[in-house]
C-alpha cells in the first residue's frame, strides 16, 4: 500500500511485518553552485507539498493521468533531496526494517545511469539500502560524489533523460521499494522481532512538466548493500511516479499557492547556517557511474546552447560542517537543524 501522510510518501508492507513501513520526504534545499568545487551536504528547508495526481486529473497532462502517482511543485533550477526513514511519519521504529529502494529520474537510474528496470542488480548496484542510506541528493557520478538533483523543464535538453536518450518523455522521478523478506528479518534481528514505536520530532517556463538535470558537485557516499541479494522480496516491490510540476503553474493545477522561492546558497552562507557530512562507519561505497559522470551539468549545457547561465555561480561559504553518524531513533538529524 502507498499513501500520502503529512506530505510524506509512505510505503506499507503489512503482509511482511508491522514494522515494514518506509517514509520518504522530498526536501527543499539550497542549489549549490556549479563551480567545480565539491560541497558538503546542504540542509533541508522543509518538505515539498505532495498531492495525488488522481485528485486533479482535469488539469494535469494526459501522461500524468495514465501513470498516476503523486506530484510536487518546483521552480526552474530548484534543487531537492530525498530523505528515507524506516517507520511512519511522526514515529520512528526502534527496530528499523530494511528496504531496497530504486530511484530513477526520467527512467534513468540515479545510481547506475542505466535505463529503468524493476529488478535489483548488484554489478553495478542500482539501488540503495535503508536505513544504511538516509538521504539521496543526486546522481552518483563518482565514488563519494554526486551531482545535485536540479529541476529543469522537459524539452530543453538539460535533463539526464534527454542527454542519455535524446527524448523528453517521462521526466519526474520513479521510485520502487522492496522490503526484506520477513523470515530473513526475523532471523537477522531476533531480539528486535516485536519492536515498538516512539515519537520523532523533526523540523521540517512555461512547460508544466519538469525533469532532473545534474547540478553542482557534492560529497555523498552511496553505500553498498550489506545484505544478500536473496534477502530482498523482489516480488513485493511497490512503485510510484513522482511528477514535477512547474511551481508557477501549481496554483492553476491545485488552487494552492506554491512554496516561496527557497534561500540561495549565498544567503544561507551569509547566515552561517550549518552544512553536513555523514559517516556510516564500516560501510563501503559504490563506485559511481561513468554514464552519469559524462553528463553535462546545467551550466555546461547552458554554455553550449547559448542560454543564460543559472544565477549564483560564485563559490559560497560552506562551513561550519556538522558530521553526523548513523543516528539512533529520536536523535537530531539533517532534517531538523534548519527551518524556514
Amino acid at each position: 500500500m502507498i499513501e500520502l501522510r503529512d506530505d510524506s510518501l509512505v510505503f506499507h508492507f503489512p503482509d511482511h511485518h508491522r514494522n515494514a513501513v518506509l517514509s520518504i520526504d522530498f526536501q527543499r534545499t539550497l542549489r549549490i553552485p556549479d563551480d567545480g568545487k565539491e560541497y558538503p551536504l546542504p540542509p533541508g528547508l522543509g518538505r515539498f507539498p505532495l498531492r495525488h495526481v488522481d485528485d486533479f486529473t482535469r488539469r494535469t497532462p494526459p501522461a500524468w493521468k495514465e501513470r498516476g502517482g503523486i506530484m510536487l511543485p518546483m521552480y526552474r533550477a530548484e534543487a531537492l533531496w530525498l530523505s528515507f526513514r524506516s517507520g511512519a511519519p511522526g514515529f520512528h521504529y526502534v527496530n528499523e526494517y530494511p528496504f531496497a529502494v530504486k530511484v530513477a529520474a526520467g527512467k534513468i537510474c540515479a545510481l547506475s545511469g542505466n535505463a529503468w528496470s524493476e529488478k535489483l542488480h548488484r554489478r553495478p548496484q542500482d539501488y540503495l539500502v535503508v536505513p544504511e542510506q538516509p538521504w539521496l541528493d543526486g546522481y552518483c557520478v563518482e565514488k563519494g560524489v554526486i551531482r545535485q538533483f536540479t529541476a529543469m523543464p522537459l524539452g530543453e535538453g538539460y535533463t539526464a533523460e534527454e542527454q542519455l536518450t535524446g527524448r523528453a518523455e517521462f521526466g519526474g522521478l520513479q521510485i520502487m521499494v522492496f522490503p526484506m523478506r520477513r523470515e530473513v528479518y526475523e532471523a537477522r534481528f531476533p531480539e528486535q522481532r516485536e519492536g515498538f514505536m516512539e515519537p520523532e520530532y523533526c523540523a521540517y517556463s512555461s512547460n508544466m512538466a519538469m525533469g532532473m538535470a545534474p547540478g553542482g558537485r557534492m560529497h555523498q557516499e552511496i553505500y553498498e548493500d550489506p545484505f544478500n541479494k536473496s534477502d530482498w522480496d523482489v516480488k513485493a516491490g511497490l512503485r510510484v511516479f513522482v511528477h514535477l510540476a512547474d511551481a508557477m503553474l501549481w496554483r492553476a493545477i491545485t488552487g494552492e499557492m506554491p512554496p516561496q522561492i527557497p534561500l540561495t546558497a549565498r544567503e544561507y552562507g551569509d547566515a552561517e547556517g550549518p552544512w553536513f557530512d555523514y559517516k556510516n562507519e564500516g560501510a563501503g561505497a559504490i563506485a559511481g557511474s561513468a554514464k552519469l559522470a559524462a553528463l553535462q551539468s546545467i551550466l555546461e549545457k547552458a554554455n553550449e546552447k547559448g542560454d543564460p547561465p543559472p544565477p549564483d555561480l560564485a563559490p559560497v561559504k560552506s562551513d561550519p560542517v556538522i558530521t553526523l553518524k548513523r543516528k539512533k531513533p529520536g536523535k537530531k538529524n539533517r532534517d531538523s537543524f534548519w527551518k524556514v
